[in-house]
């Protein structure tokens, strides 16, 4: 497929954030965009309001009739999450249209540039945008396709020139990131997960090794210290090791002021000191050293990194402050995996080690409920107070048997209630919250304004 006789793009999935971030870039390349997604979201309505048409029901009738016919000039981009029965996809398919996966078109657009790949089953979103803000920041230049929305640019991807390095989160999912071609790779992590598509986490790491080895003779793999004995380091270009305490690369003087981590980087031969990054959690630390490794193999100077990362403010959806006052500190996250909990509620200790903590966690996919119900349970009992909805299917079909209640019977801190997300507002009424962090990858993210309104009229009643 030649990128150059496409002039017309759809996308069935258009509203994923890795789907969107495509979407963006071939409209940014003067192609026609259009697109389905099941509904509407903060999202989509950003990309309508940059011209692309969406719709939101499964209706051939609602496809513009110049991607139903010009065969030729138009491209199809699908998401795994889409199920195999769509009216619309199907039509595609079945009609000779050239249709292929996110990841293909990312491989594409990718193949002859030279590329960051960012894997790891956590990690990879932070980390990715880490790279990328450092490269745009000091005038190196990137393209970048991002798994969230990058505070300091209000999107999820960045254009550069055309010969700028290209960044790209490595998606472990449908064993996307084999579709790349990356001449440095970062691996942050590879903690069981997907196990519906690898069934098991020998598999998955098995599948790790494979991305890894990908990476370009002449280039670099850039792995956590606590993972480098998953894989065969014998097949890896120029490994490097990296950790907070450990490895080729590492922190020393770490300080936290208010908020704000200050610390020495050590790498690459280097020691560059008094760095300063304002997104809280030791493992955003870690991520930035990562990233950091990164700017120094491609020349870039150890001031313009530090002005860089001093700059960075972060991901949405990444241990993002939603309130921060005397009254309320209130924190959103993404995460979805025990793994990604676990740090983002020790950072949240550490910051906070005298506030009462109250967690509202809603899980994401019934197979991880069930294959990770323990390790959820384990983490959630480190909260003071639980409030614990019900579970977001995104792409599922209902497990028998999986539910929400799982996990709450796992649970080892009394303080808990298992409710559905229609109850929320009426729960939170009746607590008393002075620390508060929304969790999980599935809609919960649309209940924040409604807590806001609530926060913001209980301080209003109390005044």
């Amino acid at each position: 497929m030649r990128l150059e006789n496409i002039h017309n793009v759809f996308f069935v999935g258009i509203g994923g954030i890795g789907m969107s971030a495509i979407a963006r870039w071939f409209s940014m390349q003067g192609k026609t965009v259009s697109g389905y997604d099941r509904t509407s979201s903060p999202l989509t309505l950003s990309l309508q309001n940059e011209g692309i048409e969406i719709h939101y029901t499964d209706d051939l009738n609602l496809v513009s009739e110049v991607v139903k016919t010009d065969k030729l000039h138009t491209l199809v981009v699908y998401t795994p999450a889409i199920p195999s029965h769509h009216s619309e996809l199907q039509f595609f398919m079945e009609h000779g249209f050239t249709v292929m996966k996110r990841s293909e078109v990312l491989g594409v657009i990718t193949k002859d540039q030279f590329t960051v790949g960012v894997a790891g089953t956590h990690g990879k979103t932070t980390t990715s945008s880490m790279v990328a803000h450092l490269l745009n920041h000091s005038g190196f230049g990137c393209n970048a396709f991002i798994g969230g929305i990058m505070t300091n640019y209000n999107s999820n991807l960045i254009l550069g020139k055309k010969e700028d390095v290209v960044v790209v989160e490595a998606d472990e999912f449908d064993r996307s990131f084999l579709r790349l071609f990356p001449n440095i790779s970062i691996v942050t992590s590879v903690d069981p997960d997907h196990l519906d598509i690898y069934g098991d986490g020998k598999e998955m790491i098995k599948t790790f090794n494979e991305y890894a080895a990908k990476t370009d003779k002449e280039g670099n793999v850039i792995i956590h210290e606590s993972i480098k004995d998953n894989f065969d380091e014998k097949s890896l270009p120029g490994l490097m090791t990296y950790s907070k305490e450990n490895g080729d690369v590492k922190v020393t003087e770490l300080k936290i002021r208010d908020g704000v981590f200050e610390f020495n980087y050590h790498g690459m031969a280097q020691v560059i000191s008094g760095l300063e990054l304002s997104v809280p959690g030791f493992h955003n630390m870690e991520n930035c050293i990562a990233a950091i490794t990164v700017a120094l193999k491609l020349g870039i100077s150890q001031s313009a990194i530090k002005a860089a990362v001093k700059s960075y403010k972060g991901v949405k959806r990444r241990f993002e402050y939603i309130v921060k006052n005397n009254n309320l500190v209130f924190i959103d996250d993404y995460a979805h995996h025990p793994g990604e909990i676990k740090a983002l509620i020790s950072s949240i200790r550490a910051l906070y080690p005298n506030k009462k903590l109250t967690a509202i966690f809603q899980p994401h996919l019934y197979s991880r409920t069930n294959d990770f119900a323990e390790g959820f349970a384990e983490e959630l009992s480190k909260v003071d107070e639980l409030v614990l909805l019900d579970i977001y299917p995104a792409r599922e079909e209902p497990l028998p048997g999986v539910t929400s209640k799982i996990i709450s019977k796992k649970v080892t801190q009394g303080n808990q209630v298992l409710i559905e997300k229609k109850d929320l507002l009426s729960t939170i009424e009746n607590m008393d919250i002075e620390l508060l962090v929304t969790i999980g990858a599935g809609d919960i993210d649309r209940e924040i304004p409604k807590l806001v309104a609530h926060f913001n009229k209980k301080e209003v009643g109390h005044a």
